[in-house]
């Protein structure tokens, strides 16, 4: 790709390359489980502070004593396993196998109560029975509108009459920001997108009829003739489809709040929480 071709491309289209970056392919796995550990930043998953304070709250407000909790796309465990050791019983699933292997090493270590589940969430069985189910830190808008519904509907029919789904959600505000941003780049010797040298550019683009924005990485590693591409896309809801879309898969008492790490000084990544209750079927 020289210059040219570069300069004069069409602006990234939600959807294309995945529409996700693919986080269950074995390089990316290892790398985005480092971005997940670490404490230096709150990109792939937050720091273990506020993780605790999430965690507390979900523990004195959502659950009852002992609950059976299900954490769609877990990652590494770091909300079920904290869980478990408050005597909560846990099933995390995720499709990426660096984080799940890391989870179940953590889980046998140190004896908790936690089965983890290698498996895309289209695909996998989420099991019923539960007192809770989780959705953190804004996966749920990663998916397109249709794959969003049967998720919600099929988390409804997991969780007992009366169990809690915590869903952590994008406001339309947040993916339109994201859409919207100006062209970047950055350097690295290593990173999420490659194991060695590297140049990012990133680039962006709002669809505002479908109202979904999609992120754009060109990804030049040393040595490599040709760049790598990935799109990331986020979809977009206004508050009140949030509420629409829950009452339609069979949920009640929907309510938003705040998510509680994000509710001091550092402001984090500013999602909103919104809790509902699963309808009797």
């Amino acid at each position: 790709m020289n210059l040219r071709e570069l300069v004069g491309r069409d602006p990234p289209e939600p959807w294309s390359h995945g529409g996700k970056i693919p986080w269950h392919e074995p390089g990316f796995s290892y790398r985005m489980l480092q971005e997940h550990l670490s404490q230096d930043h709150d990109l792939a998953s937050r720091r273990a502070a506020k993780i605790n304070t999430q965690v507390e709250w979900l523990n004195q407000e959502i659950l009852p004593d002992r609950a059976s909790v299900l954490d769609l796309g877990c990652g590494p465990g770091l909300y079920t396993s904290r869980l478990a050791g408050l005597g909560h019983t846990c099933v995390g699933i995720d499709f990426s196998p660096s984080s799940i292997e890391y989870a179940r090493s953590e889980a046998t270590n140190a004896s908790l109560d936690c089965t983890y589940v290698l498996e895309d969430l289209l695909k996998a069985d989420f099991g019923s029975g539960f007192d809770a189910v989780l959705f953190l830190y804004a996966e749920f808008n990663t998916f397109r509108c249709r794959e969003a519904e049967q998720l919600l509907v099929r988390a409804r029919r997991s969780l007992k009459p009366g169990g809690h789904l915590v869903l952590e959600v994008n406001t339309e505000e947040q993916v339109r920001q994201l859409g919207t941003a100006a062209p970047s780049w950055y350097v690295s010797e290593h990173g999420l997108f490659a194991a060695e040298p590297h140049l990012c550019l990133i680039d962006c683009a709002w669809d505002d009829e479908a109202r979904v924005s999609a992120e754009r990485f060109t990804v030049f590693c040393s040595g490599s003739d040709r760049p790598d591409t990935y799109v990331c896309t986020t979809q977009a809801y206004a508050d009140s489809e949030y509420k629409e879309l829950l009452e339609s898969a069979g949920f009640t008492a929907v309510q938003r709040e705040v998510s509680p790490a994000d509710a001091g000084p550092d402001d984090g990544a500013g999602l909103v929480m919104i809790t509902a209750v699963a309808s009797a079927p």
